[in-house]
Formats: structure tokens, sequence, C-alpha cells
């Protein structure tokens, strides 16, 4: 491996994975964009189950980024056969996380969605989606897996490939069992939950066969049967369980915010579920960068160059934010066109254009926060990362409500977005500099 990662080698790792990201992004995206049509109410109720969802789906995101540091560390150090005990020790941690989230959903939707949702028309709406969408996280569980290894390994393409895969059957499903078409079923809400999960399980075996396939014979010794290394498996859930407790937090945070919205009533709720699926699209040249940030510390820090950590990190946010600028650009000079892809009604959408100005700001400094507190959890201080961004999420809750209940303007409450990444990119940036983490080992 190169001792300095270059701009052309930190693109080749993020533009498959900004590709990837996109799978969840537009099944967001179709799913707010098709069920705009139907009203305010099924754009809350998707909303808000969707993002209850992905509360249990992150910490199984965390858990395989854990598997990801390491792999990439192995893969630095140039110790390829060491990354197929990795990955299989990954395999069974993630299968049983996911019957545990599995069965924590299916016994406890119903309260926990009934506590945190006034409206019963969205509540009731937010049941017949989590219905569905609760089987698929599994599925969920096994692509973050995948994706862990490749993005380890420094070989994203297969998510590229994966991510169309997903996002054809979604968008056409969706379509199909939403509406009606095709001599479908009409479900509305229920159909766009269904699509999602025949798309995840379609992305699942895809990734399966590639890896089978590309990765069968090569000297990462994957499928060669290896017995339980117990250092090893306390080695994973040493590194990875701050990381899922850090990404639960993030993800619970953004979870109470929408929470405290939807408290300001129903129209509230519907401008930011728009508000949210333009963020995820801004975002996904973040999405992208950010593994590539996480994959690469750890990797030039696996190779004896950590001395590098900062000056790589300082050039992956600037191609980040040059990457972030097209997609900035389009939503404010042209607001309306963006917002006639959600909504018909006129009203809902020049009430939500102020909220998409605020965000197309927030995300600069989420570009410099985000990425440099991933290169945090890269250099393997996860426990140092759980802890700053615990602290930076009391301000940034604390911060929401007081703007929920001072304001009616949802645009003001989205500027909590601009405190996260300015504060999680100032800490970030100064413990990568001052902060003694060079000497760990994994």
């Amino acid at each position: 491996m190169k001792a300095s990662i270059s701009t052309r080698e930190i693109w080749r790792i993020a533009v498959p994975i900004m590709i990837g990201n996109l799978a969840q992004t537009l099944i967001t995206f179709t799913d707010t964009a098709f069920l705009g049509h139907l009203g305010v109410v099924a754009l809350g109720a998707s909303m808000m189950s969707g993002m209850y969802y992905f509360v249990f789906t992150t910490m199984a995101m965390g858990l395989a980024i854990g598997i990801q540091i390491i792999i990439a560390r192995r893969f630095g150090a140039q110790e390829y056969n060491k990354i197929g005990s990795i990955f299989q020790h990954g395999a069974a941690s993630i299968l049983l996380f996911g019957l545990l989230l599995f069965t924590i959903m299916r016994l406890c939707s119903g309260a926990l969605l009934d506590f945190i949702i006034e409206s019963e028309n969205i509540y009731d709406g937010a049941m017949e989606y989590i219905g569905f969408r609760q089987f698929g996280i599994v599925f969920v569980c096994c692509n973050y897996l995948f994706r862990a290894l490749y993005t380890g390994l420094s070989d994203t393409k297969v998510i590229t490939f994966s991510t169309i895969i997903m996002a054809t059957v979604n968008i056409i499903l969706d379509y199909c069992l939403i509406f009606g078409k095709f001599g479908f079923p009409e479900m509305g809400i229920g159909g766009a939950a269904l699509a999602s999960l025949i798309a995840e399980g379609t992305a699942t075996i895809f990734f399966a066969m590639f890896t089978y396939f590309k990765l069968g014979k090569r000297e990462f010794e994957l499928f060669k049967p290896h017995g339980y290394d117990k250092e090893l498996a306390i080695n994973i859930v040493r590194i990875a369980t701050p990381t899922m407790f850090q990404k639960l937090f993030s993800f619970s945070a953004w979870f109470i915010f929408f929470i405290m919205i939807e408290k300001m009533g129903e129209q509230a709720i519907g401008i930011s579920s728009i508000a949210r699926s333009v963020y995820m699209i801004l975002f996904i040249p973040v999405f992208g960068f950010l593994a590539t940030s996480n994959t690469i510390t750890s990797r030039i820090i696996g190779a004896g160059h950590a001395d590098e950590v900062l000056t790589t990190l300082f050039k992956i946010v600037l191609n980040c934010i040059l990457c972030c600028i097209p997609l900035i650009l389009v939503c404010l000079f042209f607001p309306t066109t963006v917002m006639s892809i959600y909504t018909d009604d006129i009203v809902l959408a020049n009430a939500a254009i102020p909220s998409i100005y605020v965000i197309c700001g927030a995300i600069i400094l989420q570009a410099i926060g985000a990425v440099s507190f991933e290169a945090v959890s890269g250099t393997g201080k996860t426990n140092a990362a759980l802890w700053l961004e615990f602290g930076i999420l009391l301000l940034y809750i604390a911060y929401i409500w007081m703007l929920t209940n001072i304001t009616i303007k949802v645009e003001w409450v989205w500027t909590c977005e601009y405190l996260y990444g300015g504060l999680i990119g100032l800490v970030s940036i100064l413990y990568i500099k001052f902060a003694n983490w060079k000497k760990l080992k994994i």
C-alpha cells in the first residue's frame, strides 16, 4: 500500500460507497415521493415508522463499522489470511444481533410507537408500515456486514451493483404496491414497506453470491473453516460495541428531533418529511466520505503511517465539500422544482422551502464534522468517539427542545444541524491532533 493516500485513491473508494448509500436514500426518497401524493398523514406515518426502524438498523451499522475497522487494519498491515476469520466471527455476531432486533421490534413496536406518536392517524399508518418492514431487519444486518467487508478491503465497486439492484426493485415495487398497478393489490403505506423489504432481501442474495464467486478463492480465506477465536471475538466486541451505541445515540437523537417536530402538528411533520428526504439526498456525498475517512484512517495506521492521519483527513473533507456543492446549488436555485417531486400541495411545498434553504447550509458543516468524527472511530478509539458524541448530542437535544417550545417555524428547528456539525467537527479535529491514539493495537 502507498504511504500517502492520493486524491484519486480517496475518490476510488468514496464514489462506490456514495452510490451504495444511495440505496437507503433512494428507498426513503421513493417512499416519500410516492406517499406524498397520498397526503400529509401518509407522509408523516412513513417518516415516523421509517425513523423508528432505522434506530434499530443503525445499531447493526455500528456493529458492522467495528468489523470494518478491524478488517481495514489487517488489510493495511497485509495480514490477509486473518480477514476470513474476522468476517466469520463478525457474521455470527451480526446475524444473532439481527434476530434480537427483530424480536424486540416484533414484541415492542406497538407500545413504543403509541408512546412517541400523538396523532392517531399517523400511529395507525406507522403500525401498518412497520408490520411489513420489521421482517427486513436481518437482511439489513447482512447487507451492512458485506458492505463492511468490501469497504475494509477498499474494494467498494460491488456496493454500486447492489445499489442498482436494490433501488430498481424498490422503485418498481413501490409503484406497483402503493398504487395497485399491473395487477398488484393497492396497499398504500403497507405497499411501500413490503417493497423495501423485498429490495433489502434481494440485495442480500446478490451480496452473498457475488462474495462467494469473487472472493471465495482469494487469500482472505473467507469460506475456509475457522475455529472460534475467543481473543478475536472479544476484540470485535471491544471495538464494535462503543460504535454500535454511538450510532444508536446519534440516530436516536435525530429520531427525538422528529418526535418533537410531530408534536408541532401534522403539517410540521409533513414539512419535515420532505426536508428529511432532501437532506438525505444532500448527504449522499457525505455518506461516501464517512466510510472512506474511517477505513483509510484505519488502513494507514495499520501500514505504519499514523502521522499522515490529519493531513489525509483534511484532504478527504475538502473533496467531500466539493462533491456536495452541485447538489446544494440545485436545491438553492430550483427549490420549487424539487418540491414538486414530493407533493402537489402548493401550500405544503411553499412551507417546506425555508427548511430546504436551512439544510443546504447545514450540509457543509456536516461534511466537515461527520467526516472528521469518522476518522476518530477509524483510529480504533471507539470509546472516545462514543463519549465525544454523547456530550454533543445532549446539547443538540436541549437545543431542539428549546426551539420547539419557543417557535412554530420548522425551519428554525432545523438549525440544530448547524450546532451538531460545528461542534462534532471541532472536537474531532482537536482529538486527532492532540489525543494519544497512535499506539493503540487492534
